[in-house]
Formats: structure tokens, sequence, C-alpha cells
């Protein structure tokens, strides 16, 4: 009894992992190798290029992917500073949002999460989810802009890798996104956000970023050629209207 017992909860186990293997689309097929064809790739983890556009285009404002059904503007561009759960859909059947998407004046590739305390392991991947799904995008024709995201030090400096892997897959002077939102609550976390922030500005050089939300002047104030345009978030907009 207890030998089939062992053997129920292990088929039942197998069978959970493989339905949301398969609902996921993320995994069992390898992360969706097909996103990534004919793309170049940068560094050693080899991550894909977005390539820089040939004119830097900046939008109106941004909404979040969640919220595209309620932005009729189409001068908008859609971003993924929100909960992965929001669009967890994108990243497993992007090609199903293609039509929707180009729609839009542009697309900030996912703000997948990197957390400082998350694996090495696991900020690169999604470090290659991010910019997998920008290409993706860009070559179905889809104007992109490339979301910067780090995480600890070792993403941002060369002290563990040979390489600043945050970086990978974004060409210098051109236009970047990021998302100030919760990062400078407090001493810590402003420390990490200020730190990779300087880093991404030496290594990539950005002509314009975009600010989901507010950096402090004295950020801005050290880098007088590159243009900041800040975003108001879309929760500080639901509590105005």
């Amino acid at each position: 009894m207890d030998i089939m017992a062992k053997k129920k909860r292990k088929t039942k186990k197998k069978s959970v992992v493989d339905s949301g293997v398969r609902n996921a689309g993320l995994l069992s097929d390898g992360c969706n190798p097909e996103l990534v064809k004919d793309a170049e790739f940068d560094g050693i983890f080899e991550i894909p290029i977005i390539k820089k556009p040939k004119n830097l285009i900046i939008p109106d404002k941004l909404v979040p992917f969640s919220k595209i059904g309620k932005a009729d503007i189409k001068t908008f561009a859609v971003c993924e500073y929100e909960n992965d759960t929001e669009f967890s859909d994108l990243l497993a059947h992007p090609n199903e949002y293609v039509e929707i998407l180009k729609q839009y004046e542009g697309f900030i590739s996912p703000d997948c999460s990197i957390y400082r305390d998350m694996p090495l392991s696991l900020q690169i991947t999604n470090i290659y989810r991010n910019r997998a799904i920008g290409y993706c995008f860009q070559k179905h024709g889809i104007y992109v802009i490339p979301c910067v995201r780090w995480g600890d030090d070792r993403t941002y400096t060369t002290k563990f890798l040979p390489e600043k892997i945050a970086f990978l897959g974004v060409e210098k002077h051109s236009i970047v996104s990021v998302g100030s939102y919760g990062q400078l609550k407090n001493r810590v976390n402003r420390y990490y956000f200020e730190a990779g922030m300087d880093s991404m500005m030496e290594e990539l050089e950005p002509e314009v970023v975009l600010v989901y939300s507010k950096i402090p002047d004295e950020i801005k104030e050290k880098y007088l050629k590159t243009q900041f345009v800040e975003y108001e978030d879309w929760t500080s907009i639901v509590r105005k209207n």
C-alpha cells in the first residue's frame, strides 16, 4: 500500500507540473527559442540585441500592458511597470499581441522582475526574456524601447562577471526606459538604484532616458547631455481621477 501510494503521489505531481509548463509556454520548449530567430546576440550569455531605432520617438505617455483596453490614445507607449502576473500572457504568447501593439506609439520591453536577493541565474534569465520579447516585436515592425533593469551589483558591475549583464542587448547612444517607482523609498534601495543608473549611463551613454515615475534632480544634473523624460505612474493617475 505504501508503494502504491507513493506512485500515485508521484504521478499526480508530474501531471500538475506538465500542465503548468504547457500552459506557461515558457519552459517546455526552451523559453520560446523561436522568438530570437535571426537575432544578433550580445556577450557571453548571448543576450538578444534590441537595435537602436533610426529615429528616436518620445511617447506622450506610458500605459501599463494590463490597462491598454482603457487607453485609446495611440500616442501612448505600452510598458510593463507592474506586477509580472499582469503581463504573463504576453511573455507566454507574444505573437498574439503583435497586431494590438502595432496600434500604439511604441512598446517598452518587459520589465521582468529582478530582485537583489534572486539567484544570479534568474536575474540573467529575466534580462534575456526582456530582450527576447523586445527583439521579437521589433522584428514585427513595432517601435521598441529597451527597458533597462538591474538587480544586485553583480548585474551592473564587472566585479563578479566580465560583463555588465544588465546592459547587454542594448545599443549605445540610443533611447532607453527605466522604472524608478518604489526604488527611492529607503536608503538601501536608493543606493542600488543610483549605482545602477550611474553604471548604465557610463556603459550605454543614452541620448534619451524615459523614466516611469521620477528621479532626483541631482541624478539628472550629472548627465546634462542626456534628455530625461519623466512619466507619471499609473497608480498616481488613477488616484487623481
